[in-house]
């Protein structure tokens, strides 16, 4: 991909790296090779828009008209909300998901981030109940003076409580899984106002259903989590093998009590050399003393640099000796919550008139990792995907959530990828996407949900075989189908 017109309004970077000497621009490289999980995306920063019925995702290749948006501050005020309202209701939070599965034509929007409070905690037996609007980061800061973290999430704090629920998320923490593995109870609103609490004893078939249900079952209003301690960590890296990685991983990470985050980075153009990066519980002395990153940084550097490496002619360069060897070879001591509260704008673009950073995330079983991974990078070197880089993710088994992305362990390959913007181009993309799809779904997998709606029907079922018991539990619960969003309208079987 050559330079655009944005790309040129970018302040210089020297294609031999020299400008890279400063150390808050080194991070924000090894912050390019950390991203990942559905959550690696930025959240939408939206500026003033003359209707805002028209409702973007952070992708910014489509929109859709709502017929109106309501900020509820109160469960109350949902309940009454769907009481009053008869038709389509969509439910959208901080907007991080990148196919459209916020909205829905004509109907009332949700936006549920002014229900953003603590409902009650109890640090003595580390366990939270929240409104689902509030984002991660504000519950780290509810938390950490309490020596507490959460226990499962996405790589960057942005995102909403209730969207990471509703995408059943997971992050880089060893051994954890997906988000419903720390989830206690939620609180669900259905179509006619009705609030049912919910938990693996109280009605368990509709709490397994509605955690990775996209909002098609009702209204996430309130959840409680277990909470973890807040550690110091040290991070640990180092290349391993491709054929290697998967018993490395589990005799040296997942084997390790004191492994917290592990992930490892596939780099262009080869994506055959994994860098592990391991943080694990320490002792030692802080190398740097925040608790938590600051909120509403500056990250123009940062995305300078991500332009820099993924456009210049000494980008792979630039990468290789300002992050991936800095990253072997220098020490860092920080507090969990520390690393677990990245801001995402440090990856978002300056604009995304004229190319958008996209991800995609496909889940395999364990025996298949290498084969899996060979097979991705042909493709994406075939189809010449302008590709940043692939993070590699493990996930213990999951058999609670309906919906489950990972029934047996697996691994994650998140796919980090610059397009075009506009239909164009997704079209394009939609061609290489279906290809990945079917290689995953070969190799015993499936892909993730939340991004580009790409995938058909056929393939959507084939993933996702469940989909029929979600449709008709949706029926029961939903009889006028009222819950919608452009996902649920293409895929949901009828």
């Amino acid at each position: 991909m050559g330079h655009n017109d944005n790309d040129s309004a970018v302040d210089e970077t020297d294609s031999a790296g020299r400008a890279c000497a400063d150390p808050g621009r080194r991070e924000a490289l090894r912050r390019l090779g950390a991203c990942a999980a559905l959550g690696v995306s930025g959240c939408v920063r939206e500026s003033p828009q003359r209707d805002e019925r028209w409702l973007r995702d952070i992708s910014g290749i489509d929109e859709t008209r709502v017929g109106r948006v309501l900020r509820p501050a109160s469960v109350a005020a949902v309940t009454a909300a769907l009481r009053r309202y008869p038709g389509a209701v969509s439910i959208g939070g901080a907007r991080c998901s990148m196919g459209g599965q916020i909205a829905a034509d004509g109907s009332l929007h949700l936006d549920m981030r002014g229900l953003n409070r603590a409902v009650r905690l109890d640090p003595a037996r580390r366990r939270v109940r929240v409104q689902t609007g509030m984002a991660w980061r504000e519950l780290q800061a509810l938390i950490d003076p309490h020596g507490l973290a959460v226990s499962i999430m996405q790589s960057y704090s942005n995102f909403s409580i209730g969207g990471s629920l509703s995408v059943n998320c997971h992050g880089r923490y060893v051994g954890k899984g997906s988000l419903i593995h720390s989830l206690r109870a939620l609180q669900l609103v259905d179509g006619d106002g009705q609030v049912h609490e919910l938990s693996r004893e109280r009605d368990p078939q509709l709490f397994h259903a509605a955690v990775g249900g996209y909002g098609g079952l009702g209204v996430i209003t309130e959840a409680e989590f277990d909470l973890s301690a807040n550690h110091r960590i040290v991070r640990r890296a180092q290349r391993v093998a491709l054929d290697e990685y998967p018993a490395w991983f589990a005799e040296r990470v997942l084997a390790d009590p004191a492994s917290v985050l592990h992930n490892a980075d596939l780099l262009p153009p080869r994506f055959d050399a994994p860098v592990a990066v391991t943080w694990t519980r320490c002792e030692e002395p802080l190398t740097v003393d925040e608790r938590l990153i600051a909120r509403n940084g500056d990250y123009r550097r940062d995305r300078k640099l991500i332009w820099s490496v993924s456009e210049l002619p000494g980008g792979p360069w630039m990468r290789e000796r300002y992050s991936v060897e800095k990253l072997l070879s220098e020490r860092e001591v920080v507090w969990r919550n520390r690393e677990a509260s990245l801001d995402i704008a440090s990856l978002e673009p300056s604009t995304r008139r004229y190319s958008t950073y996209l991800l995609q995330e496909y889940f395999v079983p364990v025996p298949a990792f290498a084969e899996f991974a060979r097979a991705m990078a042909r493709l994406l070197r075939d189809f010449e995907v302008h590709a940043l880089n692939v993070s590699i993710r493990h996930a213990p088994a999951d058999r609670q959530s309906l919906l489950t992305w990972s029934p047996t362990d697996v691994f994650s390959f998140v796919l980090y990828h610059k397009q075009r913007s506009g239909e164009r181009a997704d079209a394009v993309a939609g061609q290489w996407t279906r290809r990945l799809i079917d290689l995953a779904l070969d190799h015993g997998g499936r892909h993730y949900l939340p991004y580009r709606l790409h995938a058909t029907r056929e393939q959507f079922l084939r993933g996702y075989p469940a989909a029929p018991i979600f449709a008709a539990l949706k029926r029961q619960i939903d009889p006028h189908g009222r819950f919608r969003n452009r996902m649920w309208d293409k895929y949901l079987p009828t």
